[in-house]
Formats: structure tokens, C-alpha cells, sequence
């Protein structure tokens, strides 16, 4: 059994809230399931909802300060990192998921092949709408709007708003 899974099984979710709010600074709720890790750091005044999942998945996790991960989300880090700006949404159940399985080769099962990892990176004063999810390889820039179930795959220049699978940019903020 690995160390992760034994510190996750053993220490109370009300250890790991005050460990956040002491360390960071950040508002974890109990009810979220946020693992123990050096590479998952928050930023002063973030907020954690209710059966959010926030896993280090092999790289740094980076939220910025002021940043609201609402209730049933998910976050994975990859080894290509999870970086998060300042003063972010993300909406009910969105998901950012910095890793991929790898599918080059057709004589190996796609389970066997591994995973690859080149990282989320998200700007400042971004909103991610309701069950959107986020892609490896995405980086989103500051002041975006993602529409709720939107998929981003790609690069979302600054102040978009975005929406549809795949993500296009339908309006400008100005």
C-alpha cells in the first residue's frame, strides 16, 4: 500500500482542513477530498467546496489567492502541472485534468501505453462556468469566461468567452 493512500485512509478530513487553513491560508471544507501533498499549495483566501477532489497526480498544483473551486469538482495535476491565477471561479462540477493516456501504439492496449502530461496553466481573474472541463495541454489567459459544459483543448486567448466541445471563442470581452 502507498504512502498516499495510507495517509489518505488514516488522517482525518478535518486534519487536512486545518493544515490547509494554517499553511495557506485557503478554506477547505471537510467534506472535500483534498490530498496531503508538498505540491498542492493554495493561495491566501481560496475556498474548497463541498465533495471536491483535488489530487496530485505527479506535479505541482498551484491555485492562486482569492481563487472558488465550488462543490463536485475535480482537480488532477499531471506532471506538466495545474497552475491557477488569482482570483479564479470554477464553477459546480468542472474538471481540469492535466494528464492524457497515451494511444500511439495499435499492438498495445491504451492502459498499457502510460500516460503523458504537458500541463493546465490558467491566468487571472478567470471563470469557469458549470460542468466544464479542461483538457492537458490547455492554458486559458486572464480575464476568460468558459460557459458551462464547454471542453477547452487548446490555447483561449485573453478576455474570450468561450463555449461549445471544442471551445470556440464567441465574444470578446471589452
Amino acid at each position: 500500500m502507498n504512502l498516499q493512500l495510507l495517509v489518505r485512509l488514516l488522517v482525518p478530513a478535518v486534519l487536512v482542513t486545518l493544515f490547509y487553513l494554517l499553511r495557506d491560508r485557503a478554506k477547505v471544507s471537510p467534506k472535500a477530498e483534498v490530498e496531503l501533498s508538498r505540491r498542492i499549495r493554495f493561495g491566501r483566501g481560496s475556498v474548497v467546496g463541498s465533495f471536491s477532489k483535488i489530487k496530485d497526480a505527479g506535479g505541482p498544483l498551484w491555485i492562486g489567492r482569492g481563487v472558488e473551486i465550488a462543490t463536485n469538482c475535480f482537480l488532477a495535476s499531471g506532471a506538466g502541472g495545474l497552475e491557477i491565477g488569482d482570483d479564479c471561479m470554477l464553477g459546480p462540477g468542472s474538471m481540469l485534468i492535466a494528464n492524457n493516456h497515451r494511444y500511439e501504439l495499435l499492438n498495445v492496449s491504451i492502459r498499457s501505453q502510460g500516460l503523458s502530461s504537458r500541463g493546465i496553466r490558467i491566468g487571472n481573474d478567470v471563470w469557469i462556468g458549470a460542468g466544464a472541463v479542461v483538457l492537458d495541454g490547455s492554458t486559458i489567459e486572464s480575464g476568460v469566461i468558459v460557459a458551462p459544459n464547454a471542453v477547452v483543448s487548446g490555447r483561449i486567448p485573453k478576455h474570450a468567452i468561450v463555449q461549445g466541445n471544442p471551445a470556440k471563442v464567441i465574444f470578446t470581452r471589452r
